[in-house]
């Protein structure tokens, strides 16, 4: 479940008395319904004229006869909108029919319309020359943007409010982002038309808070029109379940007592969650790692030794620099304890890439046509065509006409392909290219590596290039990692350290990987 749900599952138990016991001495809702009847009764007469029953619009005014620039609610005879009068109606004593009972609720509870016992004011926009960004006397709350957390912010303000809000009044966006609720803390503000304020004398305001975000949803399904947002009918006449004002204070105290254990819930459910999508990823680098440290498989002293491999990879390379094949050398630094990352199986050794392979080519990257590569044209591979463990020959570009191809830089089957510049999370990335159909080139941020197959297994090599420890040893390598793009040069990647296991080993790692890797993939 997640903290969501469990929210909205504790906001349900409550709205359908099960959150808190009914106590008897409490009273019942139809006594508390009784004593809202009587004192708009009293009202009604105090006033000599008709009281509104349904949560009539509340507007302000300023001038002579209201005090030093006073603001009050004006009550009206009948419901208005915006000073149009509606038809609306809601007492605190109407039947509610069966078909609008979502639910049952307790005995001592009754089901009335909301707009029975809330007053609504509905907000109106203000003119531009009304209002600024710059303090003034009164804030102006456009809408869900000046909600966070509860909260109210204020960033624009007016000295001409019209619909005026009052300290304590639940506010509630009703257009556009709907369902965000704060209490008005501030004192007189003024509401635009994204904002309905609700205020009563009669009822806990806050238990109305928890009965509408109970029905959020049910509220959004309810918004209409291009631009989302629910009107004042829909507000007024929805049925809300209420009980005696005591049970309403006991229902908003026990969730008050339950959120802080809620968000407790939520840092721990967010962490978990964090852990379920990084175990898939975490596991496949965890294995890879164990592939290169000789802990995946079990050591064979039949099959040789590393040591015994690499002698055989010298007399090759030797004997293509005999035969003019590829040219000789510099030798490379011999491997020092300190860059060891990792202990290995006796029978293997560490080596460097470059002593263990040859033919490092760089390609090209001329201004290319931004469009993919069709069957007879040529185009260059992106950076984004060597993923981990697999080339994406789709991410090409076309190469200009008149552009002369060099084909000694075409990209071909068994090609071990490395990224050498880019963004720092796709530097170093190695793929080995199974198959390819397109005619493409290398771009100038790629490295192509070969070796003969008679000594290396190239999808162990691959692997190692991707492996946690030795991602991390090429990283060092890199230059430019104070700015978004880094770059390695051709002649470091010869350095990289490989723990060089025999060749029967190599394949059997392999094969043990591509058993168990798509394991991971599935716990995706």
């Amino acid at each position: 479940m997640t903290p969501q749900e469990l929210k909205n599952s504790i906001l349900q138990l409550a709205i359908q008395g099960k959150l808190v016991e009914q106590r008897p001495e409490e009273g019942t809702a139809a006594e508390l319904l009784e004593k809202i009847l009587a004192a708009k009764g009293n009202l009604t007469r105090r006033r000599g004229g008709a009281e509104d029953m349904s949560g009539g619009s509340r507007s302000c005014a300023t001038g002579a006869g209201e005090g030093k620039g006073g603001l009050k609610h004006l009550p009206k005879a009948a419901l208005t909108l915006h000073g149009t009068p509606s038809a609306l109606s809601a007492s605190p004593r109407e039947t509610i029919p069966d078909d609008e009972k979502p639910f049952d609720i307790p005995e001592s509870w009754e089901w009335v319309r909301l707009g029975g016992v809330i007053s609504l004011l509905s907000g109106r926009d203000l003119e531009p020359n009304d209002y600024s960004a710059s303090p003034k006397k009164y804030p102006y709350m456009t809408g869900a943007s000046n909600f966070a957390n509860g909260n109210l912010l204020v960033n624009r303000w007016t000295d001409h409010p019209v619909t005026v809000s009052h300290l304590g009044d639940l506010l509630i966006t009703c257009k556009g982002t709907v369902g965000a609720m704060a209490f008005n803390a501030i004192g007189d503000i003024h509401i635009a038309r994204q904002i309905m304020a609700i205020s009563s004398e009669s009822i806990e305001l806050h238990y109305v808070k928890v009965f509408l975000a109970a029905s959020v949803q049910s509220l959004k399904a309810a918004a209409n029109s291009m631009i989302p947002g629910v009107d004042r009918k829909t507000m007024l006449f929805r049925p809300i379940p209420l009980p005696p004002l005591a049970e309403q204070k006991r229902i908003v105290a026990k969730i008050e007592e339950l959120l802080p254990l809620i968000d407790r819930y939520e840092k721990a459910w967010s962490k978990l969650e964090g852990f379920n999508r990084r175990f898939p990823v975490d596991m496949q680098k965890s294995l890879l790692q164990m592939a290169i440290q000789g802990k995946l498989v079990e050591q064979r002293p039949e099959e040789g030794t590393g040591e015994e491999l690499y002698r055989q990879i010298q007399a090759e390379k030797q004997r293509l620099v005999k035969s003019g094949k590829i040219k000789k050398e510099k030798s490379l630094p011999e491997i020092t304890e300190d860059e060891i990352p990792f202990e290995i199986p006796d029978s293997w050794m560490w080596t460097r890439l470059g002593e263990i392979s040859w033919f490092f080519d760089a390609g090209k990257s001329p201004s290319c046509l931004k469009q993919p590569v069709k069957d007879k044209e040529w185009g260059v591979i992106t950076t984004t065509s060597i993923q981990i463990g697999f080339f994406d020959e789709t991410q090409n570009k076309v190469l200009p006409n008149g552009f002369s191809v060099n084909k000694s830089m075409q990209v071909r089957p068994k090609d071990i392909l490395i990224t050498r510049a880019g963004p720092m999370s796709r530097t170093g990335v190695a793929c080995l290219v199974r198959a390819i159909r397109h005619n493409l080139i290398l771009s100038d941020k790629t490295v192509r590596i070969n070796m003969t197959d008679n000594n290396v297994y190239k999808n162990y090599i691959v692997k190692v290039l991707n492996s946690p420890q030795i991602r991390q040893f090429i990283i060092n390598l890199m230059s430019g990692m104070d700015k978004q793009q880094v770059n390695i040069s051709q002649k470091k990647f010869k350095t990289v350290l490989i723990p060089l296991p025999p060749l029967a080993e190599q394949k059997r790692i392999v094969a043990k990987l591509e058993e168990i890797l798509p394991l991971c993939e599935r716990l995706k």
